[in-house]
């Protein structure tokens, strides 16, 4: 059974940077960043599939990298020029198979989260 672990989040001030980690316990096709703001939906951050195609969503274009170092099955979102708007709670998300996209609806596999405060 596919098991996702973050790590690597904390508080920030603003303009900082920030890199979160996610460990698989088994190799994954597709993997995801998401996150999720009090009172407001999960939001699809960054995706990037095993062949390297990646997708992000508009909004940290630019400003946040996603990496994969397949010898240990190891996800990583790199948050460059954080922002107040930035604080939320990060999951990591997997499948097994296309899509590979920033909806979380195309996503069975969840990690905890971890929390991530960027401060003004």
């Amino acid at each position: 059974q596919l098991q996702l672990a973050e790590s690597g989040g904390g508080s920030v001030q603003a303009g900082g940077s920030l890199r979160l980690s996610c460990v698989a316990n088994l190799r994954v096709y597709c993997m995801a960043w998401f996150r999720q703001s009090p009172g407001k939906k999960r939001e699809g951050v960054a995706a990037l599939r095993i062949d390297g195609q990646s997708r992000y969503t508009d909004s940290v274009k630019g400003r946040f990298g996603i990496s994969l170092d397949s010898a240990k099955n190891t996800l990583y979102l790199e948050m460059n020029s954080l922002s107040p708007e930035d604080t939320a709670m990060y999951y990591c998300a997997a499948r097994s198979r296309d899509p590979c996209t920033v909806s979380s609806t195309a996503y069975n596999n969840w990690g905890g989260g971890i929390q991530v405060t960027v401060s003004s």
